[in-house]
C-alpha cells in the first residue's frame, strides 16, 4: 500500500482551516486521519487504481488543489507505510514530494544513514543509550542481534526498535473526522516581564479559541499552556476542565490558573500559546446547571457577541481590558 504524509503550511491562527482541507483529501480516499494542528496521513490503496495515476502525480494533485482552493501550500511524504512516510515527510520539500519505494531493498536503502534518532518513538534519551554503544545510524540498529536491543531498552522496546530499524511498519492509518485540537500564540514584541501584559495575552487567547471552538460548534476537555523564554526554553502545562466547554470566560478562569501556579518571578517571556485539546462535537456535551443568573446573562452575551463578529469581523467586540 501507499502512505502519504501531509503537513500543510498552517499558521496557528488558520488552524481552523483544517477540517476543510482533511475534506479535500477525502476526495481521493476516505482513509484520512487528521494529524493536528497542520498534517494528515492519507492511504491512497486502491486511489492509484481508481484514478490511473501514481503516487507522485497524487500527490501534486493534492498539492494543486491544496493551493487553488484553500490559498494553502503542502509538503508531502510518500511510503509503503505510515512510519516510512512520517520519515520521508522530514525530507520532503515544497513542490515535490519525497518517496520511499516499496521493496525490502529500497526501504533498507532508504533508512540506513538516517540518524536512529529519526525513527518514529525513539526519544532522546534511547537515542543517546544506542549512540553510547555505536548505534548511531538505523543501519546499524537494524544489524544489531535483538538480544543486544532488549538488553540496551527493554523486551518489548528492543523488539519493537528492530523491526522497525528493519523496515517493518506495522502502523495503519486510523480514520477521523476533525481536528483534535486548536492553538493560538501570541508573540511579544520583547522579551516580556510585566505579568500584567501576560494575562492580556492569555485573555486574548482564550477569546480567540473559545470563538474559534464556538464557530466549529465544539468545545474541549484540556487546556495546554505553553510559556516561552528568552533563552528559547519552555514551559508546558495541561489541565483537564470540569467539564468540555467553548465557553471563553471558563477558558480564561483555568489559564489565569495554570499561569499563577507557575510562580513566574521577573521571567522574561518571549511568547504565550495555547491549545485546546480533546475536542468532540457541542450538542454530545453535557454541563451542570446553574441558577446564577450572572453566568446565564454572560451566556447571552457571548452567543450575541459571536453573531456580531460573524457578520462585522472578528475585532468588532473584544473585551474592555483588551480595548485599551
Amino acid at each position: 500500500m501507499t502512505i502519504l504524509c501531509v503537513r500543510f503550511q498552517l499558521p496557528p491562527m488558520y488552524e481552523a482551516a483544517l477540517p476543510q482541507l482533511l475534506g479535500m483529501l477525502e476526495e481521493f480516499t476516505p482513509v484520512v486521519e487528521a494529524l493536528p494542528p497542520d498534517g494528515a496521513l492519507v492511504d491512497l490503496r486502491g486511489a492509484e487504481r481508481y484514478f490511473g495515476r501514481g503516487v507522485v502525480e497524487l500527490a501534486s494533485v493534492i498539492r494543486v488543489r491544496a493551493l487553488a482552493h484553500h490559498g494553502v501550500d503542502c509538503v508531502i511524504g510518500a511510503g509503503p507505510g505510515p512510519m516510512l512516510a512520517r520519515m520521508a515527510l522530514r525530507e520532503a520539500g515544497l513542490g515535490a514530494a519525497r518517496v520511499v519505494p516499496e521493496g525490502p531493498d529500497a526501504v533498507r536503502e532508504f533508512l540506513a544513514e538516517q540518524p536512529v534518532a529519526a525513527l518514529p518513538g525513539v526519544g532522546s534519551a534511547t537515542a543517546r543509550t544506542l549512540c553510547e554503544y555505536g548505534l548511531d545510524v538505523i543501519g546499524k540498529v537494524a544489524a544489531a542481534p535483538l538480544s543486544t536491543l532488549q538488553r540496551l531498552t527493554s523486551a518489548r522496546a528492543g523488539r519493537e526498535l528492530h523491526e522497525k530499524a528493519s523496515g517493518i511498519d506495522r502502523g495503519r492509518v486510523v480514520p477521523n473526522a476533525v481536528s483534535r485540537s486548536l492553538a493560538t500564540e501570541r508573540p511579544f514584541s520583547r522579551d516580556e516581564l510585566d505579568p500584567e501584559l501576560h494575562r492580556r495575552a492569555l485573555l486574548s487567547a482564550t477569546e480567540e479559541l473559545g470563538t474559534r471552538l464556538r464557530s466549529l460548534r465544539q468545545v474541549c476537555r484540556t487546556l495546554t499552556l505553553t510559556v516561552r523564554y528568552a533563552d528559547r526554553s519552555s514551559t508546558t502545562r495541561s489541565r483537564t476542565l470540569k467539564e468540555p466547554t467553548a465557553h471563553s470566560s471558563a477558558l480564561t478562569a483555568v489559564a489565569y490558573r495554570m499561569y499563577e501556579a507557575l510562580g513566574l518571578q521577573r521571567a522574561r517571556v518571549r511568547a504565550i500559546a495555547l491549545r485546546a485539546e480533546g475536542l468532540a462535537p457541542a450538542e454530545q456535551a453535557s454541563y451542570q446547571l446553574t441558577f446564577d443568573p450572572v453566568d446565564e446573562k454572560v451566556r447571552r452575551i457571548e452567543a450575541a457577541a459571536d453573531r456580531a463578529r460573524a457578520k462585522f469581523g472578528p475585532h468588532v467586540i473584544v473585551p474592555g481590558r483588551l480595548a485599551a
